[in-house]
Parts: structure tokens; sequence; C-alpha cells
């Protein structure tokens, strides 16, 4: 009796799952051919029947002859012309208010239509959409002069 002809136990066919798994993950197998080993795999009776499976698969490196090739930096972009400089301060407000206002306003409208088909003016809960828009517009006030600063400073050191 060979080795082909004795009988394979479970540990055995998770060994196969698990090297068939792995070359799933790496790509090696697609979807429905990993499905169909594995049925095979748990089907198997004999060593016979498992050997075949992976027969075709590719072994992994093993670590004593890999190698690791360093990445390459992409190669250096042509610099683009500095963008038109804006006085310092005045961009930040519409960035900020834009967005979040447009959010305002369409809760205020919702307000508005339920008032209406209500009959009668119901609790201004738009009001709460105010809390953060005017935290935010502190925060900004009271620190866009030290961003502004820093992206000055990152402006310089790239060469711009």
């Amino acid at each position: 009796m060979g080795r082909d002809d004795m009988r394979a136990g479970d540990a055995d066919r998770k060994a196969v799952a698990d090297q068939l798994k792995a070359a799933l993950d790496e790509g090696r197998l697609d979807l429905s051919e990993y499905d169909e080993r594995l049925q095979k795999t748990y089907g198997a009776k004999t060593f016979g029947d498992l050997t075949g499976l992976l027969d075709d698969l590719p072994g992994t490196v093993p670590l004593d002859r890999s190698q690791v090739q360093p990445a390459t930096p992409p190669p250096a972009a042509t610099a683009a012309p500095a963008p038109a400089e804006q006085p310092q301060g005045t961009n930040w407000l519409p960035r900020y208010l834009g967005p979040y206002g447009g959010v305002f306003v369409v809760c205020v409208l919702i307000w508005l239509i339920t008032s209406l088909s209500a009959g009668h003016l119901v609790y201004f809960w738009p009001v709460w959409m105010l809390i953060p828009l005017v935290l935010g517009f502190l925060g900004f006030w009271g620190n866009h002069g030290a961003r502004d600063a820093r992206r000055a400073a990152r402006r310089e050191r790239r060469g711009r």
C-alpha cells in the first residue's frame, strides 16, 4: 500500500484547505476555482485525492531566498505655478459658512413647511443647527492667523 492509497484524516484535509485559502487570498485562485477545490478537499478520502488539488499552485518563497526590493520614490513632478496670493484671512469664511449655511437654510425650510402644514408656528428646532456654526466661526476667527502662518511657512519650505 502506497502513500496515495492511505486514508487522509481531518487534519490533513484542514491543512490543504488552509493552503487553498492562502492561494485565494494571494490571488492565485479565483473564487469559483477555490470553491470547487475546497469541495473536493473535504470529499477526499485518500492522500492521492488531496495531492492533486495543490499540484498546479506555486509554493511560497522561503524567507532565506526572498528578496525585498526597496521602494523607489516617484519621479518629481514639475512644479506648478503658484496660484495668485489672496489676502490672508479672507477666504476661509465663505468656505466654512457656505456648506454649513446651506444645511441651516434647508433645515429652516423644513421647519417652515412643517409649521405651515400644522397651521401654527412650531418649535424652532433649526436654532440647534446654529450652535456648531457659531462655535466653528469662533474657532476659525481665533486661530486663522496661526493657520495661515503655518501655510506660508510650508510654501516657503517648498520653494513657492
